[in-house]
């Protein structure tokens, strides 16, 4: 590796890491109630000013603006922090599948396609109901055999 090429890696990972942390912190205040209430605040102030403005296009124009580039920055920022909590679990998830009883042929399964998975879903789903009907007989047949030791003692 080029030694240009190695600075353009690490101003990459340099810009990703605080690109990461401004979602970070951004999307955690975003979800605070005080930012809730200083949104409110700022729609009603708005709205209230509305009459003097004679609510005119530049009064209206005022709120459709501001509320449409908090929007537009707020997608990126909330995907880019939904983004990483996803890969986190995933990979908790497939270490947790690594180190258990569980398939390991799970590990991954997020790559594949809609109906791949939903394909997989169906069949989970239908050994877990085996399972269920499964304890079910042997809960029964316990019972059985209870009740049956019992008659014969008794």
């Amino acid at each position: 590796m080029s030694g240009k090429a190695g600075r353009k890696d690490a101003s990459a990972g340099g810009f990703n890491k605080l690109f990461g942390d401004i979602a970070n912190r951004t999307s955690q205040a975003a979800g605070r109630a005080l930012t809730f209430v200083i949104a409110v605040t700022v729609v009603v102030v708005w709205a209230v000013t509305g009459p003097v403005f004679q609510y005119s296009d530049t009064w209206q124009l005022v709120i459709n603006t501001g509320t449409t580039i908090v929007t537009f920055l707020m997608v990126f920022l909330i995907q880019n922090s939904q983004n990483r909590d996803s890969a986190a679990i995933q990979v908790k998830l497939d270490e947790l599948i690594r180190v258990s009883t569980a398939h390991n042929s799970f590990v991954g399964i997020e790559h594949l396609t809609d109906d791949e998975l939903e394909e997989i879903r169906t069949k989970c789903e239908l050994r877990a109901e085996a399972e269920k009907v499964g304890e079910l007989n042997v809960e029964k047949t316990g019972k059985k055999a209870n009740q049956a030791a019992e008659r014969a003692v008794g």
